[in-house]
Order: C-alpha cells, then sequence, then structure tokens
C-alpha cells in the first residue's frame, strides 16, 4: 500500500541511546555517592573541632573513644574524674618524664622527635614512637586504638596542633590524666590509683606514680600493683627523671 509506510527502526541508534542513557546514570550516581562522601567526611571532620571547644570548661568531663565502646558493649567501666589539682604532682611529673618530655614545649606535635621517624623510615629501620601526649590524648578522645596505622598518624598531627591551640597545657594533661587506661575497664589516674594500690591519686607516692606511668603502653599485660624486674627497672628509671624535672613540667603551675 503505497500510502502508508511502515517507519524504519534503527535498532543500532536506539541501542547507542540506552546505553548512554545508562552511562549518565551510573555517573550522575557516582556524583552523588561522591559528594555524600564528602559530606559525611566533613561532618566527621567537625566533630573533634565542635567537642575540643566544649571540653574547654573545666567542668566538662570527656570519656574516650574505649569507653564510649564499652558502654555500648554494656561492659561497663571504673573512671572517677578528678581535677589535676587532686592528683599527686609527682604522678603528673613521671607521665611527662616517660611519655612526652617536650610537652611543655612544643606545639602538640614534637617535630624533632618526627623528623626521627620519617628518617628511621626513610632509611628502612624500624621506626620510633613519636606520639606526644596531645597526640595521645586526641587518639584517645576522637579516633580508634587498635589497628595503629599511618592514617590514624595522618589525622591525629592537625588534630593535635589544633587541641593544642585551644586548650591549655594544663587541660590537656588534666583530661589525659582522666581518660588514660590502666587496665580492663580501668580508666583515669583516680581509679586506677584505688584499684591498684588502694589510695586517692592525690596520695600516690613517687615510686607508685612511677609503676602507673610505665605500665601505661600496655596497661593489659604490665601491672603496677604486680610488677616484675623488667617493669621495677623502668620505673626506677622514670622515678630518677622524675626528681630533676622541674625545668620540663612548669607549665603545669
Amino acid at each position: 500500500m503505497d500510502g502508508l509506510a511502515e517507519p524504519i527502526i534503527d535498532h543500532e541508534t536506539e541501542g547507542l541511546d540506552m546505553a548512554s542513557r545508562g552511562k549518565r546514570g551510573t555517573r550522575a550516581g557516582l556524583r552523588r555517592w561522591v559528594w555524600r562522601a564528602v559530606k559525611a567526611a566533613v561532618v566527621l571532620a567537625l566533630v573533634p573541632v565542635v567537642l575540643t571547644l566544649l571540653y574547654a570548661p573545666s567542668f566538662v568531663h570527656p570519656i574516650s573513644t574505649l569507653m564510649l565502646k564499652d558502654l555500648v558493649t554494656l561492659q561497663g567501666y571504673d573512671r572517677r574524674w578528678v581535677p589535676l589539682e587532686e592528683v599527686a604532682p609527682v604522678l603528673a611529673n613521671s607521665v611527662i618524664m616517660s611519655e612526652d618530655g617536650q610537652f611543655c614545649f612544643h606545639h602538640g606535635i614534637d617535630l624533632a622527635e618526627l623528623k626521627g621517624v620519617v628518617d628511621d623510615a626513610l632509611a628502612g629501620e624500624a621506626t620510633r614512637g613519636a606520639s606526644t601526649i596531645t597526640m595521645q590524648t586526641v587518639k584517645n578522645l576522637f579516633l580508634w586504638t587498635r589497628p595503629a596505622s599511618m592514617l590514624r598518624k595522618v589525622v591525629e598531627l592537625p588534630l593535635a596542633v589544633y587541641l593544642d591551640a585551644v586548650l591549655s597545657k594544663r587541660r590537656i594533661m588534666e583530661i589525659y590524666l582522666n581518660i588514660a587506661e590502666w587496665g580492663p575497664g580501668i580508666y583515669g589516674i583516680e581509679a586506677a590509683a584505688q584499684h591498684h594500690f588502694g589510695v586517692p591519686a592525690k596520695k600516690l607516692s613517687r615510686r607508685q606514680a612511677a609503676l602507673l606511668t610505665v605500665s601505661l603502653p600496655n596497661p593489659y599485660v604490665r601491672n603496677p600493683a604486680k610488677p616484675g624486674p623488667g617493669l621495677r627497672r623502668l620505673a626506677s628509671l622514670i622515678e630518677r627523671r622524675s626528681a630533676r624535672s622541674a625545668a620540663y613540667v612548669g607549665c603545669l603551675d
């Protein structure tokens, strides 16, 4: 029939159009996911920034991510907040001399120690720890503890500088001593002093302070109340350093 021509369907062109629309939809979906990821990253980055400001007043008693985990998993924990003036000065002195001798002088990061770690890594040598007390406080407050990773270190560094800029050295030390882990479910120096030695934190002796300090790197293995020969030797070293710490702990006065 001359007047009724059948429509010509180009199946190849139709297939290309559908493929093009599919690609556009895939790209649009990918962009949405990327945008959502960026927004989530920004929100996560703002959490420690805002919380640091909220933690500045002395009446605020922060908890660590490990304490939060114990709450969520219904394990519970023992933590009794005490102001820094209710902690024997020898304890804070011991912690500085053991963990971060330049605590009063750096701005959250010990650049000399960090450079040494980078140089060792580039040389293929075993790296040593370079975490300052400020960095450890940031890790305990906002980040994960295990496993340790380069990503965590990268996040720790700017947060440590920010924490040091916002909070006083005294407040950083107060928070650190009240959230540090001293055994399974034992957080903070007051709970640790009571648990291990049966005394309040303000009555810790120089020896007890040294033993608690050297147990910090591995409180699940090192028991300050039942120290082995190695732990006793370390504690004796920290006792001697603490006795000569005056020039290093002035920022806590």
